[in-house]
């Protein structure tokens, strides 16, 4: 369900609709074009799988370990981290209160001839 303005979403209205639609601890907030913002504040355990297009995740609170392929890099709020379509990733020992912003964008199978 989207936000009600899409010119301003908070964390707080974001978290209230925790746990998602499929019980879940992800809900979409805001979608346009390739674009799509949402939530998502996993707990005790992080089980997504590769997606299908790029995407930044901004942390807004929590602290823990992100695995981004081969590398694990340390993260707080305010770090922004960015992971390739289909590359496995998760977060690992975070913190209980963890909320990311969560930004999908671009075509399936992600950005063709980018380069990190």
């Amino acid at each position: 369900m989207p936000a009600r303005d899409p010119f301003h979403i908070t964390l707080a209205e974001a978290l209230s609709r925790m746990p998602g639609p499929y019980r879940d601890h992800y809900a979409i907030m805001l979608e346009h074009g390739t674009l799509e913002l949402g939530i998502y504040a996993p707990r005790e355990r992080d089980p997504q799988t590769p997606h299908t297009r790029d995407e930044l995740y901004v942390v807004m609170r929590g602290s823990g370990w992100f695995r981004n392929g081969d590398d694990r890099v340390a993260f707080g709020p305010g770090d922004v981290l960015f992971v390739p379509a289909h590359r496995p990733h998760r977060f690992e020992q975070f913190t209980d209160d963890l909320a990311v912003w969560v930004i999908f964008y671009g075509p399936m199978g992600g950005e063709v001839g980018a380069q990190i």
